[in-house]
């Protein structure tokens, strides 16, 4: 049997841009991406803190240390400049895999730029991203 489990959250984004002429995805900036352990074109669900939307979409990669978070395509409808996000990635695991598995959870500033890498579950902090 398998479960689906969170993988890696990264949470109080806030979109910097958003290009509705765009064939679609999240573009994030790769220090992001490194933090979360997300790969480009790696499935994510977008949850926009401001106005309750969800989407399923893939990311992207964008300039490192630009901060950049980009809503495209049809997403760019689902978000304006400045809403906070929070971006979520799933992983089927195994039960075997499951004993003391935690997700990575990446905290960032107000350029999200990540500050805090914390394995969630655990007290201790896997360290500063």
């Amino acid at each position: 049997m398998f479960r689906i489990m969170l993988k890696s959250k990264l949470q109080r984004l806030r979109v910097t841009d958003a290009n509705l002429y765009y064939e679609g995805s999240l573009g994030l900036d790769e220090e992001l991406m490194e933090a979360a352990e997300l790969l480009p074109y790696e499935q994510v669900t977008v949850l926009n803190v401001n106005n309750g939307e969800r989407l399923q979409t893939y990311v992207i990669p964008e300039a490192r240390g630009s901060g950049t978070v980009c809503l495209n395509g049809p997403a760019a409808r689902k978000g304006v400049r400045g809403d906070e996000l929070i971006v979520l990635s799933y992983a089927l695991l195994p039960l075997e895999a499951l004993e003391g598995y935690a997700p990575v959870v990446v905290s960032v500033d107000e350029r999200n730029r990540p500050v805090r890498r914390l394995l969630l579950g655990n007290s201790a902090e896997a360290g500063k991203a």
